[in-house]
Formats: structure tokens, sequence, C-alpha cells
């Protein structure tokens, strides 16, 4: 029963940082990523028995886990915050002209609004896939889709975006 113990504690040292920066980016709030990610791990201790390898890592069923918990506190809590996500980027290198730097921020501040203005689901697969860094198998199973139904969500919100960022194609 000890050998359990220790070898849950080893899961969440390896995956309690991904899973809280995972709920962090879709709450916007410290303390509510504090709480669910306490949540997620509690949840799989309980039912870790049950568990049944897929195929796919073992962190897509933790994030399986906090997309619910996730969906079940923004229905619960009939609201939407948004994370500035300006906060998490490092915009500007100290060896870059100003002219370089006022450029660099007004191309990432219009790609941040393009990203607030994609539906959740989308907001959802960028920061699985550029945040995270997870494969489309992974958020499939994390998404409850298939590989190729994540393929194409992912191949038009780029195009979306791209679309979006550059404007109406003007001639």
């Amino acid at each position: 029963m000890q050998g359990d113990g220790d070898a849950f504690g080893e899961l969440y040292s390896r995956y309690v940082n991904r899973i809280y920066n995972y709920i962090f980016y879709r709450t916007g709030s410290n303390s509510d990523a504090e709480d669910l990610t306490a949540r997620v791990f509690h949840r799989a201790m309980n039912h870790i028995r049950t568990y049944q390898n897929m195929g796919v890592p073992f962190s897509a069923w933790l994030y399986r886990i906090a997309h619910n918990l996730v969906a079940n506190w923004h229905r619960d809590n009939q609201r939407r915050k948004e994370v500035p996500l300006e906060d998490h980027i490092h915009l500007a290198h100290r060896s870059e002209q100003p002219e370089t730097r006022i450029v660099r921020t007004q191309e990432v501040e219009g790609l941040l609004k393009s990203i607030r203005k994609l539906p959740p689901e989308r907001q959802q697969l960028l920061i699985l896939k550029f945040v995270e860094g997870l494969s489309n198998a992974e958020i499939a199973v994390i998404m409850g889709r298939s590989e190729g139904a994540i393929k194409s969500l992912y191949h038009r919100t780029l195009l979306g975006l791209r679309d979006d960022v550059e404007g109406p194609d003007v001639e």
C-alpha cells in the first residue's frame, strides 16, 4: 500500500505543474487553478485503480479530468474569465531596437486579440498544442475526439487565425 502512495506521489510531482498551467489558462485565477488542480489529483487518486491504459500517455487521462472539472467550474460560476496572455509572453529582448520592439508588440497584440475571439474549444486546442506541447493523439483523448478531428480543427483554427490577423485581401 505504501508503494502505491509513493508511485502516485511520483506521478503528482511529474504532472502537477502542467495540469496547474492548463487549468490556470482556462480559468485565469491562481486560487481557482490551485483548487481545481488539487481536485484533479484527488479524483485521479480515487480512481487510479480503474485507470485503463489506452495507448496514450497517462497525462492525457489527467488532462481529461482537468478539462471536465474546468467545464463544470465555468458552468457553476456562469462567468468566463480571460487570461491576459501578454503576462506570459516575453516580448522584447534587451538588444532589440525600439522600432523592432514596437512592431513585434503590435504583432503579438494582434495575434492575442484574434485568439481571444476564438471559441473556447479552439482556445483549448491552442493551449494544449503550443503551451503544453501535446501531440494530436494526446489532445484527441483530452478533448474526446478522434485524432483526425483534432487535425482538422487545428487546421481550420490556424487558417481562421491567419485570415483574422492578415485581414481582408486588399487589391
